[in-house]
């Protein structure tokens, strides 16, 4: 899995807080912008405690991702309110061979990941057979698996960010969209740490939403979290 943050609203946290200001006070926009960092800190610590968050959306993030299976993009694309331009299995085709991903409980069992890899041995030949045979793409990638890697460029909102964390992060999440999520929060806290502190699963600011289902870790689960790439790194 590879991801990058491709670009984000310059001066995120400044942007936010002006935001904030704005709707409390008569002040030009000019006079919003000119904050000193304490007192920008103070008032984003604020917003976040209150639960502002609509001047979060005014903060914008832009990913590239690649090597995550269609199992995981099916996930993340039911995020609405994000953006998405994903490579299409239609117009781009595996005719040479097509990249997979392996699970871990799959990889650590030696003669199930031979079965495996056979069986995606089997769909590529398949899949080649039809293309040449002149079935298009678009109807050959019918018997592409789940596993098959896919690429993509997604654009959230930090508001929307901090949800996607909340729900992804938590290790009720399958488990490729939590180390996902765990990437991005770890490269967004370091473009924007103020506006995803406290960021992560639902847990670190709350009860486990999760009831009988719950992990049990909860206590563990804020130590990750509360030491920056530490969960990234864990996933």
């Amino acid at each position: 899995m590879f991801v990058q943050l491709v670009q984000h609203t310059p001066e995120p946290e400044r942007v936010v807080a002006a935001a904030a200001r704005l709707c409390y006070s008569a002040a030009s926009v000019d006079r919003l912008l000119e904050q000193e960092p304490q007192e920008r800190r103070r008032l984003l610590e604020k917003i976040l405690a209150l639960g502002h968050l609509s001047v979060l959306e005014h903060a914008v993030f832009t990913f590239a991702v690649e090597g995550i299976s269609r199992a995981c993009s099916h996930q993340l694309v039911r995020h609405r309110l994000a953006s998405f331009s994903q490579q299409s299995q239609r117009y781009v085709s595996h005719r040479e061979r097509f990249a997979a991903v392996v699970p871990p409980s799959i990889a650590a069992r030696p003669e199930l990941q031979r079965r495996y890899a056979e069986l995606l041995d089997e769909i590529h030949r398949l899949y080649r057979d039809l293309v040449e045979a002149g079935v298009p793409p678009e109807d050959a990638r019918f018997v592409l698996p789940n596993a098959a890697q896919t690429k993509l460029v997604l654009t959230m909102n930090a508001r929307e960010l901090r949800h996607f964390f909340a729900l992804r992060c938590c290790r009720r999440a399958q488990w490729e969209i939590r180390e996902l999520a765990s990437a991005m929060l770890h490269i967004v806290r370091a473009a924007a740490p103020q506006l995803f502190a406290g960021a992560g699963p639902a847990c670190l600011n709350g009860h486990c939403p999760e009831g009988s289902l719950t992990c049990g870790n909860v206590e563990q689960v804020r130590r990750e979290f509360s030491q920056p790439g530490l969960a990234a790194k864990e996933s």
